[in-house]
């Protein structure tokens, strides 16, 4: 009704029916609609925890209590940060929403274009490869050609899979993410904050399929090249489970996603679980070096995730 229109009585809106539409009762409690953050850690915008660790050493962290659905550790949650590789949990996911992991997709010389230092699992071009093996490849590996070939086999090119990335994300409550690639490269409008990775990957989780990928240490891929089968096996760049890092006491460290680049610094996503059994998701962003990344990491975990 425009402003001016008078033809109906103010008196005659019906309140209580049309608030009952959207989950609000007459005393004020909702009904049956579901509130978006009811399963989430919600967070604020002030820092919890930052003045007993080594917190100078990294641009942003946060520690969730996803059993208890509580934030633990604060650092910058909501400030824009670059994810380097940590974005492949994203790509991921929407792997696993939207694909058939036994499909095969032919690799394109596109995907297997990256630069000479670039972090790949080494795809040749028409190489025949499964959904399947591309992911492990993916988060073990950090194959940017993995990346660019998942990308394509599922919308078939990068751009129309970014779109892809930021609806899902934003379907999620990962507002203040912005995805340009699939594999992080660095791109100046390709960021997101601690808090909205978290969660992508809380959200994550609830996918059987990802999860399996997302905890495995090793696996072996099979598939062809240059029309002969090929094999390789992959391990996790997670210093934890490869014991290069000891793990603090009272944890056991389920999975997690490494990324680096020269902007981004070092970042580590996280996923473990404390004595309680409890699940934790803990996040390092643009730490200055390696060792300081998981020096924070430990510390957050031992401080407050117990």
């Amino acid at each position: 009704m425009a402003c001016g229109d008078t033809s109906e009585s103010v008196a005659s809106y019906q309140m209580y029916d049309t608030s009952f539409t959207y989950g609000i009762t007459h005393n004020g409690a909702t009904s049956n609609v579901q509130l978006f953050a009811k399963d989430l850690c919600v967070a604020g915008t002030d820092d919890l925890g930052t003045s007993a660790v080594d917190s100078q050493v990294a641009g942003a962290a946060g520690a969730f209590n996803t059993t208890e659905q509580s934030v633990v550790y604060a650092q910058s949650l909501h400030e824009k940060m670059y994810p380097a590789s940590t974005t492949k949990i994203l790509t991921s996911y929407i792997a696993c929403l939207y694909g058939n992991l036994d499909d095969y997709y032919t690799v394109s010389a596109n995907a297997v274009d990256q630069a000479s230092d670039s972090s790949v699992i080494d795809l040749k071009e028409g190489d025949v490869i499964s959904l399947r093996d591309l992911l492990y490849g993916l988060m073990l590996r950090s194959g940017n050609d993995a990346a660019v070939a998942i990308a394509e086999g599922i919308s078939g090119d990068v751009e129309t899979f970014a779109t892809l990335m930021n609806s899902t994300a934003k379907s999620l409550g990962a507002t203040n993410s912005n995805f340009i690639t699939p594999n992080g490269l660095h791109d100046e409008n390709h960021y997101t904050t601690v808090y909205d990775m978290y969660l992508i990957l809380n959200a994550a989780m609830s996918n059987e399929q990802f999860y399996t990928i997302f905890t495995a240490s090793t696996y072996t891929a099979s598939y062809t090249s240059g029309g002969e089968a090929k094999t390789q096996e992959w391990k996790t760049t997670n210093q934890y489970i490869t014991g290069n890092v000891n793990t603090p006491s009272g944890f056991t460290i389920l999975g997690g996603k490494t990324g680096t680049t020269g902007a981004a610094g070092y970042c580590l996503v996280l996923l473990s679980e404390n004595e309680d059994h409890d699940k934790i998701i803990s996040i390092v962003f643009n730490a200055d070096c390696r060792s300081n990344l998981y020096l924070l990491m430990n510390e957050i975990l031992s401080n407050y995730c117990l």
